[in-house]
């Protein structure tokens, strides 16, 4: 009896802790199975929380939602797989729980060389975008080229990229400040506390209209026409060739089916009703 008891104990206690040590995966996202190993049937991916239409926090914080959400979840449907946007920080946090692991999809990256050290990239891209200048009403830059920056004092958001050749361009003969958010770099600059902000045309021109920023402008020349690709940590456990060439395929397809148009539009509509 004694024996009996002493089993049923250890069962209850065993019990708990795997239900702990499932819970404590939960709170990181990643689903395992029963002997503790990953479950690749569901993925976890993050983005860059301040970039409607394309992505921006859900109202309890703990998603992201827009268009990019909504392909990679599409992506996920025709994979065989359950693919969570989370929000997990800020873009600069995104990218660094890239490089440990702790997620395993970014919804929308651009592509640099320094990226390819820590993340897969799946093609093609499945979104184009434009990064164009941003300056306060009054002012004329006469922007044409890059090199019409020079001398100026200028703003980004910080770990934001614009494409390999702009950065490397910028490293050496631009002043650019970096701010954590694109809401202060917008403060900043009708706050005449800069001459100019680089940042994409259509998320800057969301953001500034829930700010209520309205003295900014943007000009017509684009800094850089950039391209949106899906990509994946290189320690995602789940990082196998047969599960990115499911991936691939998928968004092969809807990339073909221009199925991000639709979902560019009905998220402009989405996100002007989520911030009134």
């Amino acid at each position: 009896m004694k024996w009996a008891i002493t089993v049923l104990a250890a069962v209850v206690i065993g019990a708990f802790f795997s239900t702990t040590a499932q819970a404590q995966d939960g709170q990181s996202k990643f689903a395992v199975n029963a002997d503790g190993s990953r479950d690749c049937t569901h993925l976890v991916a993050s983005g860059n929380p301040d970039y409607p239409p394309y992505l921006w926090q859900s109202e309890d914080g703990a998603h992201l939602l827009g268009a990019a959400a909504d392909m990679v979840e599409r992506v996920g449907e025709l994979a065989g797989v359950e693919i969570e946007v989370i929000h997990a920080g800020s873009w600069g946090r995104v990218q660094q729980t890239m490089r440990d692991g702790t997620i395993d999809l970014i919804a929308g990256a651009f592509l640099t060389v320094p990226r390819m050290d820590y993340m897969d990239y799946f093609y093609p891209a499945f979104q184009g975008t434009r990064t164009v200048i941003w300056t306060r009403d009054n002012i004329d830059l006469k922007y044409q080229e890059w090199s019409d920056l020079i001398g100026l004092e200028g703003l980004t958001v910080i770990d934001n990229s614009f494409g390999q050749k702009f950065d490397a361009y910028a490293t050496k003969n631009l002043n650019i400040r970096e701010v954590p958010s694109l809401e202060q770099g917008l403060h900043m600059l009708a706050l005449n506390r800069a001459e100019y902000l680089i940042y994409e045309e259509f998320p800057a021109k969301a953001v500034a209209a829930r700010e209520n920023v309205t003295d900014i402008r943007s000009y017509s020349v684009p800094v850089t026409a950039e391209n949106l690709y899906l990509t994946m940590s290189h320690k995602s456990e789940c990082n196998t060739g047969k599960l990115r060439g499911k991936i691939a395929q998928a968004l092969f397809k809807l990339v073909s089916d221009d199925v991000m148009a639709e979902m560019v539009e009905a998220n402009i509509t989405r996100w002007g009703s989520s911030t009134n």
